[in-house]
């Protein structure tokens, strides 16, 4: 049942454990899996202040937390959707009512160092230029790719669903290749290992804002994405 389900005033409700985790959402497991491919290669999150774009509940933000980020910047366009516990929490900034498009290093107290995003309804083609401007030189950002964003209601298929694996690749590669436009370098890509709502598979981008110092040939940037739509859920 979702919080916003209508039910007769007598229907009983009961609220069950799942028993599995304590997590602040389910969405805390994708950013749990990119972490795990991509700490391996170098990535690290301890110490760092951290932007959160799309925070929501604070999934994300739980995880980031648990990592030891010093500092977590949520933004969210919402308003009171982070939950109580972290709200609380003295590391974690709390922007709510903010469209990430409008986003300055001023409203964060300054750049951030790296960056994790889980953005719905709106392209990233939209949102990067002000997320990397809120970063400094050599942060780290993990943005979600999620095709049924990026396609376009011409491409979009029946249900809001992107089918084709060829679709979700070439759409996960422009964005990638738009990042390389503001100085973000490619340095992996990875399906999230849970799917959203409707079942659409999402993928991260590992970017680095070096000036483009680090990207990848563009062969190189298309077989990487290839293989994380082949090696992620179909």
């Amino acid at each position: 049942m979702k919080p916003a389900t209508v039910v007769e005033p007598e229907v009983s409700i009961r609220v069950e454990e799942t028993g599995d985790d304590d997590w602040a959402s389910r969405g805390a497991h994708k950013l749990l899996g990119a972490l795990e491919a991509f700490e391996p290669q170098g990535l690290t999150v301890a110490g760092r202040k951290v932007l959160d774009a799309g925070a929501s509940t604070g999934g994300f933000t739980d995880v980031l937390l648990r990592r030891d980020a010093a500092e977590v910047v949520a933004v969210d366009v919402g308003y009171g959707q982070l939950i109580w516990r972290l709200q609380n929490d003295p590391r974690v900034t709390v922007l709510d009512r903010t469209n990430i498009r409008n986003l300055t290093p001023e409203m964060c107290g300054g750049q951030c160092d790296m960056m994790v995003g889980d953005l719905s309804f709106i392209s990233l083609w939209l949102t990067l230029p002000a997320i990397a401007a809120s970063l400094t030189e050599g942060a780290d950002l993990l943005p979600m790719v999620k095709p049924q964003f990026e396609v376009g209601k011409d491409r979009l298929g029946s249900g809001g669903v992107v089918r084709s694996p060829q679709l979700r690749a070439e759409v996960t590669r422009e964005v990638a290749e738009f990042a390389l436009t503001l100085g973000l370098s490619c340095r992996g890509a990875v399906a999230s290992p849970l799917p959203g709502p409707s079942g659409n598979v999402e993928y991260f981008l590992w970017l680095v804002k070096d000036g483009g110092a680090s990207a990848p040939a563009p062969e190189q940037l298309t077989l990487m994405i290839e293989q994380a739509v082949q090696e992620g859920p179909q």
